[in-house]
């Protein structure tokens, strides 16, 4: 029988109760958000269970239960001798201003979505069926967009697309762009707004996030330069594009190979193929790391359950890293690839067929 080091049972043991308080969190977290109750924090300094409780119209005896376990996060500040709580400016940028490139609030609903869908999870690991990302629960389609709209708008007009060759010049002067896996459009609607010249067309799988799409493309303004309708990755229609972009969809299709050989015939002559892909390596010790294990996770269940509900010939998984990325690219005809920008989160690579 193996014998056990209790200093090490210790230290393991000690990282999964914080792994359970940080589920714990989550749980905490995402009600704060739906209840308003950081924004009723935000910006009012040192405040009382009681006045957090009035502001944002809640019971008071459960609000000053929930500050108390905001505080034991550090997710709040708490003042014993007021016995106030209070919401920081670095607090409120990441939990409480839904305009904030780094509000992160919403991104609680997607590993909510994963434990509602377990018994789905189970199934796809027995079967080896997969399960398809329109048969999650809709935590999942509002959570992942609701994440990723504030970062996309804080980068891909400002940053991702000037750094393509050319690209910003020929959108400016009234290109067209294909956004493959467009979920909700927010992705769309950056673009939309930032070059109002050109053209954008979204496609998607799944009916219900093409329809939030046209809506939130109404709400923005940008209705009369956009359209979104529902088709696959490997036969959405038109050609001519001079911009295809991948927003953190390439690995999530069950085949991505053929969805890039698609791209390559519906490309404009100079046209360009733009990945945006999870920030990886290329060994799984590259990727060993807390980002590295949210991407880990979502993928076991979000990702690579999908790319085996479509048939899975080639599933790459959310950490496939770039020279996989790469190899891909090349057998599908896009010879000329280089990383155009990256963050802690996301690379982004510029494809080209060769000249």
């Amino acid at each position: 029988m193996a014998v056990v080091d209790q200093t090490r049972l210790e230290e393991f043991l000690g990282r999964v109760v914080g792994d359970l308080s940080a589920t714990y969190g989550g749980a905490m977290a995402s009600l704060g958000g739906k209840l308003g109750l950081y924004a009723a924090m935000a910006g009012g300094g040192p405040l009382t269970s009681g006045e957090v409780a009035a502001r944002a119209g809640c019971d008071e005896r459960l609000v000053r239960e929930w500050l108390n376990a905001q505080a034991a996060g550090g997710y709040v500040e708490y003042h014993p001798q007021s016995r106030c709580y209070e919401l920081t400016p670095e607090q409120a940028a990441v939990l409480a201003d839904p305009e904030s490139p780094v509000y992160v609030t919403p991104a609680w609903d997607i590993p909510a979505s994963m434990f509602i869908d377990e018994e789905r999870t189970i199934e796809a690991f027995r079967t080896g069926t997969g399960v398809a990302w329109g048969d999650r629960h809709p935590r999942l389609h509002h959570g992942v967009a609701d994440f990723y709209r504030n970062a996309y708008r804080a980068t891909v007009a400002t940053e991702w697309i000037p750094a393509l060759d050319g690209v910003a010049g020929a959108l400016a002067a009234g290109g067209r762009v294909a956004d493959v896996g467009c979920g909700h459009g927010h992705s769309t609607i950056v673009m939309a707004d930032a070059f109002p010249a050109a053209r954008f067309h979204g496609f998607d799988t799944h009916p219900e996030s093409v329809e939030a799409a046209r809506a939130n493309a109404r709400s923005a303004g940008v209705a009369d330069r956009t359209a979104f309708d529902v088709a696959d990755a490997s036969g959405f229609p038109g050609d001519g594009y001079d911009l295809i972009c991948f927003f953190d969809a390439l690995h999530d299709l069950g085949d991505p190979q053929g969805a890039l050989r698609h791209a390559v015939d519906a490309l404009a002559p100079g046209g360009a193929v733009m990945l945006v892909e999870p920030y990886a390596g290329d060994r799984v010790e590259d990727n060993l790391t807390p980002v590295g294990r949210i991407y880990y996770a979502a993928s076991t269940v979000l990702c690579t359950a999908h790319a085996i509900s479509e048939g899975g010939c080639d599933v790459l998984g959310a950490q496939a890293g770039p020279a996989r990325i790469a190899e891909l690219c090349r057998r599908a005809g896009l010879t000329r690839l280089r990383k155009a920008a990256e963050t802690p989160f996301n690379m982004v690579l510029e494809a080209r067929a060769a000249a």
